[in-house]
């Protein structure tokens, strides 16, 4: 109890000194305090720049480097999409090879068959041409000729002439006219025309074969171009059909391009989403610890600062029982160093005069609200002094005893401090542990949410695309389902009645040509003499 009395004492009276050389001194003090602390904005001031265009520069860098990322990435995409549809055209070109091999195989076939057989025939032409040949060489000889005209009965005929007439020619024509004409329908309005000429019986045979030629002609013609055009609508059918079957390949693809890429879209969007709360969660952790962390310091450094006092202060208290009770024990308190300017003072004849410590109970030991903190963490009051005072008298050994109170009090702070000391290391290297752990996890999470939003904005600018690729294909597709409704307008009616049209074309042209005969057989009774001639310089040249 008389310790703490003590110790709770406070005592010692202030001093001012009233000298201008210690004011010139704190002036000169100040002034350079002021031109360091002035150095040091500048300094400051100075590196923030360097750090604010170090920062901008880096920033156009990583700008730069993004921007140059995504390109590559929307390269990476555009290259995949067109990889995928070089396969798909592979495969197709795959199998059209496929189909134009077995065909080829089956010309082949055929060619080879009809080969043989056109070889055949043309053989037994040329044999048929030889064997006509001959038997009129010798039938048309002049020796042969001197003898018919002395055997037969004639002396005007020839071996080709015919004994009929005009009007029965003329008659056998209109017959086989009428027959095409009958047969023909509709389109039999050139027929007429020729009808009307063998009618008028004014028209030479030369003349109705001229028109039967020319309508001949036209009806060739024109099957040649129903050929074409059925050939050309068979061409157009195909292509359209393959180009139909192609975008709609195509759009079957894209609708599930664009699935996949919504689904892509959202699964990047949760994460992104987890990722963000995620960073938020960690923030908040690492300013709940940093929180906790500056509280636990603050509280070690009050409480290193408090012990240290008391330590202090119950040496002090020591130092001063010994001076009384064990002079030996004593130990003086060092002697104040003059600064060089109180050591000119002094040696100039003045006195030095020192302000008196201050502190708890003059020791100069400074601990404020050291008492109180105490007294609320004890919650005990310190106890009323004693209500008599014995007889004085020195006694070592009692003040033996409070000294050894002392030495245990000291020792127990020592211990407090050097535990608080490992406590605040081992929580001081925790923080630190787990501020770099934190640290290094929100940098790998922020690179992730980086590369994830980056590919999210990819895959939206992809769906973009693949939308409107697919909205051209159907456009496209739509366009091509119109032009095979415009092929069937017009080449239907063409392909269904192809084979009777080209019948009919060639029932007429075979009664035309039937006309035409029985005609030339009326000119060759009619002028047989130039027309055996003809025909001798003919087959002679043949031969």
């Amino acid at each position: 109890e008389d310790l703490l009395s003590f110790l709770s004492s406070a005592g010692g009276s202030g001093y001012a000194p009233q000298s201008g050389e210690i004011t010139g001194i704190l002036k000169q003090l100040g002034d350079e305090m002021a031109k360091d602390q002035k150095d040091l904005i500048e300094t400051e001031e100075a590196a923030v720049k360097d750090y604010t265009g170090l920062m901008q520069s880096k920033k156009k860098e990583v700008a730069a480097l993004s921007k140059s990322i995504e390109e590559k990435l929307e390269r990476t995409a555009g290259l995949g999409v067109e990889i995928a549809t070089m396969k798909n055209d592979l495969g197709d070109t795959a199998e059209a090879l496929e189909e134009d091999k077995a065909f080829l195989a089956d010309l082949e076939k055929n060619c080879g068959s009809k080969g043989k057989i056109h070889d055949e025939e043309k053989a037994m032409r040329a044999q048929e041409v030889v064997a006509l040949a001959d038997t009129i060489k010798v039938l048309n000889d002049d020796d042969a000729l001197d003898l018919f005209k002395s055997t037969l009965p004639s002396a005007g005929s020839s071996f080709l002439q015919l004994q009929v007439t005009a009007s029965s020619m003329r008659k056998r024509a209109q017959a086989l006219l009428a027959g095409a004409r009958r047969r023909a329908g509709q389109g039999r309005q050139r027929l007429d025309f020729i009808a009307l000429a063998l009618h008028g019986k004014k028209v030479g045979f030369e003349k109705i074969m001229k028109l039967i030629d020319e309508l001949v002609a036209t009806l060739k013609k024109e099957q040649a171009d129903d050929d074409d055009k059925k050939e050309y609508c068979a061409k157009e059918f195909d292509e359209s059909d393959d180009k139909k079957k192609g975008l709609e390949r195509s759009i079957s693809d894209l609708e599930t391009v664009l699935e996949e890429t919504k689904e892509g879209i959202a699964t990047l969007a949760d994460e992104i989403k987890a990722l963000e709360a995620g960073i938020k969660s960690l923030d908040k952790s690492v300013a709940e610890a940093t929180e906790q962390r500056k509280n636990e310091n603050a509280e070690y450094k009050e409480l290193m600062s408090s012990n240290a006092a008391a330590k202090e202060i119950i040496l002090f208290a020591k130092n001063r029982l010994n001076k009384f009770y064990n002079p030996k024990l004593y130990k003086a308190p060092k002697k104040q160093e003059l600064s060089a300017e109180d050591r000119i003072y002094e040696n100039n004849g003045g006195e030095v005069t020192t302000a008196a410590p201050g502190g708890i109970a003059g020791t100069g030991i400074e601990a404020f609200a050291q008492l109180s903190m105490r007294r609320t963490r004890n919650e005990v009051a310190p106890p009323p002094p004693p209500e008599t005072a014995a007889a004085y008298t020195k006694s070592s050994e009692e003040s033996g005893g409070v000294t050894a109170m002392m030495d245990i009090l000291v020792r127990d702070l020592d211990k407090e401090m050097t535990i608080a000391e490992a406590e605040e290391k081992n929580a001081q290297e925790d923080y630190e542990s787990t501020m770099a752990d934190s640290q290094k996890k929100r940098a790998e999470d922020s690179k992730l949410l980086s590369d994830k939003s980056a590919a999210k904005a990819e895959l939206e600018a992809s769906l973009q695309e693949s939308a409107a690729e697919k909205k051209s294909t159907e456009k496209e597709l739509s366009a091509t389902l119109r032009y095979i409704q415009t092929l069937h307008a017009e080449c239907d009616w063409l392909v269904q009645y192809y084979q009777v049209r080209k019948e009919a074309r060639a029932d007429e042209v075979d009664s035309l040509e039937k006309a035409k005969a029985v005609l030339s057989g009326a000119d060759y009774s009619l002028v047989q003499t130039g027309h055996v001639s003809h025909v001798r310089r003919f087959l002679r040249h043949r031969a």
